[in-house]
């Protein structure tokens, strides 16, 4: 019984710091397969991998095109196919073709189901169209939902989820930093991710990269993906992160019972409500000033 009472008041999370090979759908499949198999041997529940992994992250429309694939296509039924066997849900990146669109996407699977998926709505490279959709998936009746990368920078985002019920916000990211702007970088995602759990009272889980050879699919920068993925609490404390510069294997127990309980209704719901007429008002006045 004990067991029983522990298991509905945790729920086990980790995140997959690996290395994605540009346009190597197979190899990216295959370090997923062997992600989740570990993650399965950890007794971890929901893991995810970094942002357009499956397809690797280019920054040319011609490239992206070439390896992105529908969610009706042959590649997504290899990946459900491939993750089937494993206990964990997966989120795991790639480049989703919808039509003639181009989206940065973010899969959510189970047991060879694909639950749904995520579109990044800030995303950085011209020819990704803006997700607009904000999907909440359950894990054992508790509530996640997803932000990618820049997305977090944000309040918005994660702050609808939140108010959709997620108790864990996970944030695949593909980082490839220059050099100069290494450290602010750092500092900013961090400061960003903080605030992000403090002000929503969720778990965020921010799911980076890393780059160990000379191949990237980013041709027109030229930088470095540190790593530094980590699980920051709703106080704004890191419970967990990864090693920088070589790839990881992270997970930590998140106390799920964790209710934002402020005002009655949430920190963020209490501020959306007292102070969203005000704000707008603010928009409207800047915009004709």
């Amino acid at each position: 019984m004990a067991e029983d009472k522990k298991a509905l008041s945790t729920l086990r999370i980790g995140h997959c710091q690996f290395e994605s090979r540009s346009g190597d759908f197979e190899g990216n499949l295959a370090r997923v397969v062997e992600g989740v198999r570990r993650a399965e041997r950890e007794r971890v529940e929901i893991v995810s991998f970094p942002e357009c992994y499956l397809t690797g992250y280019q920054d040319s429309e011609e490239v992206v095109r070439r390896h992105a694939f529908a969610v009706d296509s042959p590649q997504m039924m290899k990946v459900l196919d491939a993750t089937a066997r494993f206990d964990p849900t997966v989120i795991v990146g790639f480049n989703e073709k919808r039509g003639k669109d181009l989206y940065n996407t973010a899969l959510v699977a189970h047991k060879g189901h694909l639950l749904g998926t995520y579109s990044k709505c800030m995303a950085y490279m011209p020819f990704h169209k803006q997700g607009r959709e904000f999907p909440v998936f359950e894990r054992r009746g508790v509530k996640f939902g997803i932000v990618i990368c820049a997305d977090g920078g944000y309040i918005e985002p994660a702050r609808i989820l939140a108010l959709k019920g997620a108790k864990i916000v996970f944030s695949p990211h593909y980082n490839y930093i220059g050099k100069q702007g290494l450290i602010s970088h750092f500092m900013h995602v961090r400061a960003d991710h903080v605030a992000r759990a403090v002000e929503n009272r969720v778990y965020f889980v921010r799911g980076n990269n890393v780059d160990l050879g000379p191949e990237t699919g980013l041709l027109k920068s030229d930088g470095v993906a540190y790593g530094d993925s980590y699980i920051v609490d709703p106080l704004g404390e890191i419970l967990v992160r990864s090693r920088r510069h070589q790839e990881d294997f992270f997970f930590a127990d998140v106390d799920v019972t964790i209710k934002d309980t402020a005002w009655k209704v949430g920190r963020s719901h209490y501020s959306l409500r007292e102070l969203g007429k005000h704000l707008l008002a603010a928009l409207e006045e800047a915009r004709k000033g």
